[in-house]
């Protein structure tokens, strides 16, 4: 199986322990205190899994009240979206199908800032998304997969979206409530640091998009939104040796990156269907149970994420 996930090394794994604020000697009082945090909590399942504990630790430099609401979160999304977090057999029609119409694969190098790089596009000469739904659920399988893969941890997560094949008809699909409910679930329930987001092959639907997508975000994220109508500008942020070969990249495969972690998820099958219990039971929670309406504002309010 080729190397989904290049681990740093040398002075990179200084650099990014240091950004993640990690002290070795400090990890081991700090994961018990979450792990004793968590075995109190009656509205949470429980989760033996201290890689991937570590890694919430990590998205949160280390703060242990900062992890202990990711970790709340992550459970909890998992019983407030159903439509991202249930039926994820990875053998199932619907998603076997994503495969076919989108790549979505974090590549395997980092860069020089220690960033792992999301890249999303279509995966056929048009774009044709059955199921916006299904299509997000894929990409949260991934990030799931994620928790256990980042042995080391990283700096923070770089996407890039190709809008080439941006159609009105494709995006009418991905409608305020889906995109709403997927930002939240990424940006507060996974240990996720948002460095940069690229939008290459621009067309004039982009301006749409993210006009549409905007209120949803504070300022300091909506700089670093990047915009390419050429990849030139975009090779200054990303180095052209790790990018895909086909983007005049020359670090591999777009498709065969998007085929490798088709054969990891599908690997992981029994782990998906063991986790469709693994959520929150709101009506153990202590205190007052978390209201999904407001936390996605069905309201008619935008909520805005709160990201570090």
């Amino acid at each position: 199986m080729p190397t989904l996930l290049v681990q740093p090394t040398g002075e990179l794994s200084v650099q990014i322990y240091k950004d993640l604020c990690e002290d070795k000697d400090a990890v081991p009082e700090k994961m018990k205190q979450i792990k004793g945090w968590l075995a109190m909590q009656p509205h949470l399942p429980p989760f033996p899994d201290d890689h991937r504990i570590l890694t919430f630790m990590r998205g949160c430099k280390h703060s242990t009240e900062k992890t202990k609401k990711k970790l709340d979160m992550y459970f909890s999304m998992r019983a407030a979206v159903p439509e991202f977090y249930a039926d994820r057999d990875p053998l199932s029609d619907s998603i076997q199908k994503v495969w076919t119409e989108a790549h979505m694969p974090p590549l395997p190098a980092l860069t020089p800032e220690g960033n792992r790089v999301i890249w999303m596009c279509g995966a056929q000469d048009e774009l044709n998304i059955a199921s916006a739904a299904t299509a997000m659920k894929v990409a949260l399988m991934i990030g799931d997969l994620r928790l256990k893969l980042e042995e080391h941890g990283v700096s923070g997560d770089v996407y890039v979206l190709d809008a080439s094949q941006a159609t009105a008809q494709q995006f009418a699909k991905f409608t305020p409530a889906i995109i709403r409910k997927f930002l939240i679930s990424v940006q507060e329930a996974y240990p996720v640091r948002l460095r940069q987001v690229h939008v290459i092959n621009i067309n004039p639907l982009v301006d749409v998009i993210f006009n549409f997508v905007k209120p949803l975000l504070k300022e300091k994220i909506k700089n670093r939104i990047h915009f390419h109508s050429k990849m030139d500008t975009f090779f200054k942020f990303v180095p052209i040796e790790m990018c895909p070969e086909e983007y005049g990249g020359k670090g591999g495969s777009l498709k065969d990156f998007s085929s490798n972690w088709k054969k990891i998820v599908e690997d992981n099958r029994q782990w998906f269907l063991d986790q469709e219990s693994v959520k929150t039971d709101e009506t153990k929670r202590p205190g007052k149970q978390m209201n999904y309406d407001e936390l996605f504002g069905a309201s008619g309010s935008f909520r805005k994420l709160n990201i570090d």
